[in-house]
This record gives C-alpha cells, sequence and structure tokens, in this order.
C-alpha cells in the first residue's frame, strides 16, 4: 500500500499538525510504503521571501525527523526537489474543468474574504492532485477538511484516464495511467481545537507550538479559553477546550478520571491546564530533545531529503512516463 501526504512548511508546528496529520504518518509508517513531502510550492502562496521559505522548508524536515519520521521505513523529501511534479500538474490542468476548480473550498473562502486571488490559489487542487497521482498512492491520510481534495484528484484521474486510456474502467478503476487514491480520515482528531476554541490554526494564532519554549508553551497553555464557572461548581467537560484537548493526551482511564473531577466541582480551570501541560511535555519532550540534536547534524538531514527525493523521481519518472505515454507526448 502506497500511502502519500504532505504539509506545508509555514512555520513552527503545533499540536494541531502533529494530532491532525504528522501522527497518522508516523503510525502508518509500518503499515504500507510511505511517500512524505514537504509541500514547499504549495507554501509560494504565503512566503514570498527566499530565507524565509528555506529556513521554513529545512525546519520542517528537522521536526518531522524529531517526532518520529524513520527514513529506514519511509520516504521523506522536499516537493520541488521533484521537478516532475510539476510537470504532472500542467498534463492535469488540460483535463481539470473550471466548475470543479470553482468549487475548491480554499478558492471560495478566498473570494468570500475578498482576497486577491492568483493562478497559483485557483490551481491549488491540480497541484495536489499531481502530488497524489505523481506516486500510485493508494491512501491519502488527510484531516476532515482536505477530503474534498482527494475527491477532486480522483475526479480528475478518471476524467484523464476516461480521455486518454481506452481499457479504463471506471467502476475497477483498472487500465488506467493513473491510479484512484482514497482519502483516510481519523475522525476523532480531524479537527483540534485551538487556545480560543476555534480550530488550531497559525493564522488564528491560537496554537500551541511543540518546538517552542518551555515558558512559551506553558504561556500558550495557561491562555486556553474556559468559562467563568467558580472553582467550586461543578463543570462541563464536554463543553470546555481544555478537556477537548486532554482528550487527545491522556489514556481512556484517566480521561474519565478527569471528566469526574469536572462534574463533581472543587478543582478549577488552572488545575486542568496544569495537567494538560504536563502531559504535554510527557508527549514531546523526548521529540524536543532529538530535534535540539538534529539542529547540529544538518548534514545528515540533508542527507536523508537527498535519498527522498532521489527514490521519489524514480517513482515519479515511471507513473510520468506513463502519463506522457497516454497522451502523446512520449
Amino acid at each position: 500500500m502506497r500511502i502519500l501526504s504532505g504539509l506545508k512548511p509555514t512555520g513552527r508546528p503545533h499540536v494541531g499538525n502533529y494530532f491532525g496529520a504528522l501522527r497518522q504518518w508516523i503510525d502508518l509508517q509500518s503499515q504500507g510504503d510511505g511517500f512524505y513531502f514537504i509541500a514547499d510550492l504549495h507554501a509560494l502562496d504565503g512566503v514570498r521571501d527566499r530565507e524565509t521559505m528555506r529556513s521554513y522548508t529545512q525546519n520542517a524536515a528537522l521536526d518531522y525527523l524529531a517526532l518520529g519520521l524513520d527514513p529506514e521505513h519511509c520516504t521523506l523529501f522536499v516537493q520541488s526537489d521533484v521537478p516532475e511534479v510539476s510537470e504532472l500538474m500542467w498534463i492535469m490542468g488540460h483535463v481539470a474543468p473550471m466548475g470543479l476548480l470553482n468549487r475548491a473550498h480554499a478558492y471560495k473562502d478566498a473570494q468570500a474574504k475578498g482576497k486577491e486571488v492568483d493562478f497559483g490559489l485557483f490551481a491549488y487542487p491540480v497541484l495536489m492532485a499531481a502530488d497524489i497521482l505523481l506516486y500510485h498512492s493508494d491512501t491519502v491520510p488527510v484531516g476532515k477538511d482536505q477530503k474534498q481534495h482527494v475527491e477532486i484528484t480522483r475526479d480528475l484521474a478518471v476524467k484523464f484516464n476516461q480521455t486518454y486510456c481506452p481499457d479504463f474502467d471506471p467502476d475497477t478503476g483498472e487500465g488506467g495511467a493513473l491510479r484512484l487514491p482514497n482519502a483516510l480520515i481519523m475522525e476523532e482528531t480531524a479537527v483540534v481545537p485551538g487556545t480560543d476554541g476555534r480550530k488550531m490554526s497559525k493564522s488564528y494564532g491560537n496554537t500551541i507550538e511543540l518546538f517552542a519554549t518551555d515558558k512559551q508553551v506553558k504561556k500558550q497553555i495557561m491562555r486556553v479559553v474556559t468559562d467563568s464557572t467558580p472553582v467550586e461548581d461543578p463543570k462541563d467537560p464536554d463543553s470546555d477546550n481544555v478537556y477537548a484537548l486532554l482528550k487527545l493526551f491522556c489514556e481512556a482511564d484517566e480521561l474519565e478520571a478527569v471528566a469526574g473531577r469536572y462534574r463533581s466541582g472543587g478543582t478549577g480551570y488552572g488545575d486542568f491546564k496544569k495537567l494538560l501541560l504536563e502531559r504535554f511535555h510527557d508527549r514531546f519532550d523526548a521529540a524536543r530533545a532529538k530535534r535540539a540534536e538534529l539542529e547540529h547534524n544538518l548534514d545528515y538531514v540533508n542527507e536523508v531529503l537527498a535519498k527522498g527525493a532521489a527514490r521519489a523521481r524514480e517513482v515519479g519518472r515511471e507513473v510520468l512516463d506513463g502519463v506522457q505515454h497516454a497522451c502523446g507526448l512520449r
């Protein structure tokens, strides 16, 4: 089973990135042939400075290796180090209906907010489709809000295969130059709440960063928004942002006990935040230490990325050759 996923390098990773995507990457390493990439081409929509882009890309590699991606069990690479993806995007663009792209969430959201829309944003789903299709991906672990991109990818793959591959059977997916992928979504962690209760996102400024200093992490956790229920009164855990985050960190038996403390009263939100801080360090301190070590061994990190790109290009070249042959470019 070929597994494919990628994230934009847009600064420090946060708890939402980990539970929404990165944890899945790590867990799936032992279940298939994982291809994971740092999506620097996608990051061009918001990063317009060379040094910032290079820094973000390198830091993303450090983050992923520190958190547990193992180059002995997966392929980690930088998206732009595989030029075949851009060529496949251009080819796929010629079977991408305007109506389909007009319905893409990112484009519609930008329009609704009155943002300036460029070609890169409008064609974002086509590049994402090329990312997935270039490696004959079977499974794409994504957040719930990214499911549409996998659906668009399937639509484009079917359209290309129907256009250029006479033996293609849309019912079985067989006989085409492009494989039809499936989305894998972990519903229980698909949306991670931020410190203000909205989805955790850098754009909202409501994140808990994985590799911030101890002082910064504590500050971020202590600012999680709660209601004004007095310490002595019972509290509803299911309506509390701190408890929603504790559900990601605590085992079932501990979580049940914590919920009991909420409902019985006598414990303030500050105590629950302290517990969240403890569980954060239990989960991430080993990765935080490993990242510090990797910062002093960048030659190793660059070697991992180079080897990953070489393997990705080898696989991608074979798929692209088939696509080019199907449509008469080779």
